[in-house]
Formats: structure tokens, C-alpha cells, sequence
């Protein structure tokens, strides 16, 4: 159970954002901006406690469940997120994760610090932006409380410039996202003049990103090798973009070894890592390794677990939905929303033994890899602080932007990348 301060959390509640507190009046849920989470690991890493925290993936609620478990067993400060992506093949999605995340911590009495993350709002072409104009402030009225607008594998200048027009959406206390450097897919890694015209150009704009995710050697699914990211590299870029006030969130953890996470943790400046597929197969009790890295048998397939996730006939079935519509082991995620009633419908026992997988292994990673047990407590202290639900901060200006005109953001865009060497790619989740 948390060790929370009960006084502390309830006088806290008062201080969540006016979306939350209108959608869910009565609530016991501490759902907060991503920038307080944020906030938190800065202060630790002040203090000399180098960590981060968890952006988990809740891909089906079982995750949502484990995932809020394990935060309040450890007394961490978390983020629960969905990628845009995630929504077309998850029950879960920006119109109602938030609620899920309240109704599992009013369910089970909970005592968690968590904000809500639109993971990966893909902007891939100009065509994008105008209907996420009129989803972006649907998905807050909703209760999102934080963005990643992601349009990294557009150009430079594109991502820059669609960035700049949708950040006019996002009140100043959400926490935004930005990333660069996929377009270069496995052509190159950032460097850090991507991430100094990017991050320059916004601030000019008076855009603040909380976080910029890189091109920095991850890739998202199943990884194969426990140890593509670069934390030099990492390391490198943040150092160079520090000055703006910007940390790093690691995508694509899930799978790489705890002495690559550990290293992310000592050296680089990040307060965010998401972990997306390994919860999931965690969840379902897919033999995973201690990384959560699944295992696959001779022939290439999963090898289910007799005593953890969900039922042996519950994963025949899934075998079953997976075999009628074509899906080999990287589509498995898309039998999140055909199969999610079926098992919605399965003895209380089982459901509780899918989420504890999680929680457990979230657990650890927070206690043990990440550093951040303890941290909720202290997203306590900085939210009474404050007496708002705006953490201020990480707001100042050091640009001109009568510099950074269009033609000129357009014009060393292009320096680091153009049309004629770009290529095409498929960059979900």
C-alpha cells in the first residue's frame, strides 16, 4: 500500500487541473500535468538522485491497472499514455484513457501521482493538421494532460513549422513533446544541431517542450538486440540543448537490458521512458525475459506461460483471432480491441493475475532501474508548493524571433535535411 501522506494527497487534489476536476468531481484520483511528473525527476536529479520515470503504454486496462499498482506500492510519480496509433487497434484511447485511469484508481482506492499522455500524435503530412486542430482540444477536455506532437518524419522545417501551429492549442500548463531524427531513419542518429534548430526555432515561438525524443539508435516493438541507444549520443544532445530548459523522454525501452536503462538514468537528461510492448505481453503471460523481452520458441512463435496473464484457453483463442485475420508475431498488439470483451469476461482470478505481472514488473523497474521510488511523495510537496495545477519554470525565451522568420527556419531546415535525400517510412507507436 502507499505511504503517501494522506493529508498532503487529499489537500492536493484540490490543486488538479480544471479539466480533470469538471470531468470527475468527486474523485480521489491525483491526475496531474505531465509537467509535475517532470518536475519531480528534476528536483530529485537536483538533489543527486539521477532518475526517471515510466510513461507506461496502457494498451489494454490491465496494464493501466498493473502499472497504478505498482506506483502506489512504490511511491512513484508516473505517466500512463496511448499513442495515436495505439488507439486504432486498442479499447484504450485518447477519449477515454483518462477515465480509465480514474475509475481504476477510485476502484481499488489507490494513492498515485499520474498524469495522462497522448503519446505520438503523428502529424505525417500538412493534410494532418487540421483535423488534429479539432482533436487536440477534444482529447483535453477529456482529460489528457500532456501532448507529444510528433512530426519527425517529416522535414526539418515541416516538423518545426507544424509544431509552432498546433503548440497554439496546448494550454501553457500541459506538457508537451517533441521529437526529431526518425526521418533519418537507420541513415543516421540526431545530432546535436537537429535538436538545437529545433528546439531554438520553438523557443523563439515562445514553445516550451518539456521533452524531445531523438533518433537515438531505440526502436519501438519487439527489441531484438537489448542494447541500440546510444546514451553518449543521448548525453551529447542534452548537454547541447540544456540551456532551453529541455529533457529527454526515451522511446523503445521495452526490452533493452537494465545496464542500458541504468545507463540512460547516469547519463543523459531524461525524466521520461516509455514502455509499450513488453507490458502488453507481460499482461497476456507471454514468456518474456527479465527485460521483457519476449521469448519466442523453435518455430518462431510465443510460448504462453501456464501460471501467469490469462487463461491457457483464453491464449488459444487469441492464437485462434490471430490466425483468422493474418497476424504473425509484430500484429499480435493489433488483438488488443477484438479480443478485449472475451477477456473482460474471464474468471476475476485470471484478470487479477494479468495485471500483477505488470505490476510487478513495473515495480521493479521503478525501485530498481529507474530510482524513482519515492518520488510521489515529492510531486506532493512541489504541487502544495505551487498552489496550482501549473508548474512554472521552464518558460524563458532566449531566442529572437525576428531571426527565426519562416523562410529562415525554412531555409536551415533544409541544411540539415531536404527533399532530396529523405526517405519514406512507417514510424507508428
Amino acid at each position: 500500500m502507499s505511504t503517501l501522506n494522506i493529508e498532503k494527497y487529499n489537500e492536493a487534489l484540490k490543486y488538479r487541473p480544471e479539466t480533470i476536476k469538471k470531468l470527475f468531481p468527486n474523485s480521489k484520483a491525483l491526475i496531474v500535468s505531465g509537467k509535475v511528473i517532470h518536475a519531480t525527476m528534476v528536483k530529485l536529479r537536483q538533489e543527486g538522485i539521477k532518475c526517471m520515470t515510466i510513461a507506461a503504454n496502457g494498451r489494454n486496462e490491465w496494464v493501466i491497472e498493473g502499472a497504478l499498482r505498482a506506483a502506489d506500492k512504490t511511491d512513484s510519480a508516473i505517466i500512463i499514455e496511448i499513442a495515436k496509433s495505439e488507439c486504432n487497434y486498442c479499447p484504450v484511447n485518447f477519449d477515454n484513457i483518462a477515465k480509465k485511469v480514474n475509475d481504476i484508481i477510485e476502484k481499488y482506492d489507490l494513492k498515485v501521482v499520474v498524469a495522462v499522455h497522448a503519446d505520438h500524435y503523428a502529424i505525417k503530412t500538412h493534410d494532418d493538421i487540421a483535423p488534429a486542430k479539432k482533436q487536440i482540444p477534444q482529447m483535453i477536455e477529456k482529460g489528457i494532460t500532456s501532448i507529444a506532437i510528433d512530426a519527425s518524419h517529416l522535414l526539418p522545417h515541416d516538423n518545426v513549422l507544424a509544431n509552432i501551429e498546433l503548440a497554439k492549442l496546448i494550454p501553457s500548463w500541459i506538457s508537451l513533446e517533441t521529437e526529431v531524427g526518425e526521418i533519418k531513419g537507420a541513415q543516421g542518429l540526431s545530432t546535436p544541431e537537429d535538436a538545437l534548430y529545433h528546439i531554438g526555432a520553438l523557443n523563439a515561438y515562445g514553445i516550451f517542450p518539456t521533452w524531445i525524443a531523438l533518433n537515438n539508435g531505440s526502436v519501438h516493438g519487439l527489441e531484438a538486440t537489448g542494447g541500440n541507444i546510444d546514451a553518449d549520443v543521448t548525453s551529447e544532445i542534452h548537454n547541447a540543448i540544456k540551456k532551453y530548459g529541455v529533457y529527454g523522454a526515451q522511446h523503445g525501452t521495452s526490452g533493452n537490458n537494465y545496464e542500458k536503462l541504468r545507463e540512460i538514468v547516469e547519463k543523459t537528461n531524461t525524466t521520461k521512458a516509455n514502455v509499450a510492448t513488453a507490458l502488453q505481453m507481460i499482461s497476456w503471460g507471454i514468456r518474456v525475459n527479465e527485460f521483457g523481452n519476449a521469448v519466442m520458441d523453435a518455430n518462431g512463435d510465443f510460448i504462453k506461460e501456464d501460471n501467469a496473464g490469462m487463461s491457457k484457453e483464453a491464449w488459444e483463442y487469441m492464437k485462434k483471432l490471430a490466425a483468422e485475420n493474418g497476424f504473425k508475431a509484430g500484429d499480435y498488439k493489433k488483438l488488443n480491441k477484438p479480443a478485449d470483451d472475451y477477456l473482460k469476461n474471464l474468471p476475476e482470478d485470471i484478470q487479477r493475475r494479468m495485471a500483477k505481472g505488470v505490476e510487478d514488473f513495473i515495480a521493479n523497474l521503478l525501485e530498481n532501474v529507474f530510482n524513482a521510488k519515492g518520488s510521489a511523495h515529492r510531486a506532493l510537496d512541489i504541487i502544495l508548493e505551487n498552489k496550482s495545477h501549473e508548474i512554472k519554470g521552464f518558460d524563458k525565451i532566449i531566442e529572437d524571433k525576428n531571426k527565426w522568420t519562416r523562410e529562415y527556419i525554412i531555409e536551415e531546415g533544409k541544411k540539415i535535411y531536404n527533399e532530396d535525400n529523405a526517405i519514406e517510412g512507417n514510424f507508428d507507436d
